[in-house]
């Protein structure tokens, strides 16, 4: 099949709708676009035209990422890990601690590779930060305990869900969870650590994603539903959001 020409004499894809498909996580998004894709130009960090936007559009993306690896990973048990005495004011130690927790929790289950996701939070009491995790598989207590080792640790599998939820269904409701910590640097400056990470994961474990071309939004929903054979559970369209600012778009998941 030849590629469409570009009505402005260059060779590029025809306009039409198109849709990034996270088969592991059941679902996905996308957008109309054009012929011609304006450049972006460069802009400096804090020099957006409006930074309250550019802010929530960051904080949307990254609570997408989030939720499509702990739904792709099955990550359905929800950890806390705090620190003893005066807690941790450091922003860079928690993130050295956490990375030494996760090489001993590994160590101690076998060595074999862990998917996980964490994400710190500032004390409202002023006791510092602390932590809040995710992991797709049973974990003794004791071996919680001795990989952290600074303090206090808390692991719990996920309840109160609806019948018929599903493994991928908890690792949706646990990074939703875990989206309410990440909001908040997005949201409250004094909570973002410039240079470090809001959240990190497990590497090796990211979901792939497939794309998916059409000439309307109906078109690439169908394409994507028949990877799953049926039809979404959930759907979102721009046409339907007030004072959407974008292009025509839509997202979509599958499964409960």
């Amino acid at each position: 099949m030849g590629v469409p020409v570009d009505p402005s004499g260059g060779v590029g894809p025809a306009s039409g709708w198109v849709f990034s498909l996270c088969p592991d996580a059941a679902e996905g998004g996308g957008s109309f676009q054009r012929f011609v894709r304006k450049s972006s130009p460069y802009v400096a960090r804090g020099a957006a035209a409006d930074p309250e936007r550019s802010a929530e559009e960051a904080g949307r993306r990254a609570r997408s990422r989030l939720r499509r690896y702990c739904a792709a990973n099955r990550l359905n048990r929800l950890g806390t890990l705090t620190y003893r005495g005066e807690g941790c004011h450091d922003p860079e130690a928690i993130r050295l601690h956490l990375g030494e927790f996760f090489r001993e929790l590994r160590d101690g289950l076998g060595g074999e590779p862990l998917p996980y996701v964490w994400v710190p939070e500032w004390h409202k009491s002023g006791h510092g930060l602390h932590a809040h995790f995710a992991v797709g598989k049973f974990v003794p207590r004791r071996l919680i305990e001795s990989a952290w080792g600074r303090g206090f640790v808390h692991i719990k599998l996920l309840g109160d869900l609806p019948v018929g939820t599903t493994a991928l269904g908890e690792g949706r409701r646990a990074a939703g969870y875990l989206s309410k910590y990440v909001a908040k640097t997005f949201a409250d400056p004094d909570a973002r650590a410039l240079g470090l990470h809001r959240y990190d994961v497990a590497q090796g474990f990211q979901p792939e994603t497939v794309s998916i071309t059409g000439r309307t939004k109906f078109a690439v929903l169908e394409e994507a539903s028949g990877v799953f054979g049926d039809e979404p559970s959930s759907t979102w369209f721009s046409s339907e959001t007030e004072g959407w600012q974008g292009p025509p778009a839509v997202w979509a998941q599958w499964g409960r």
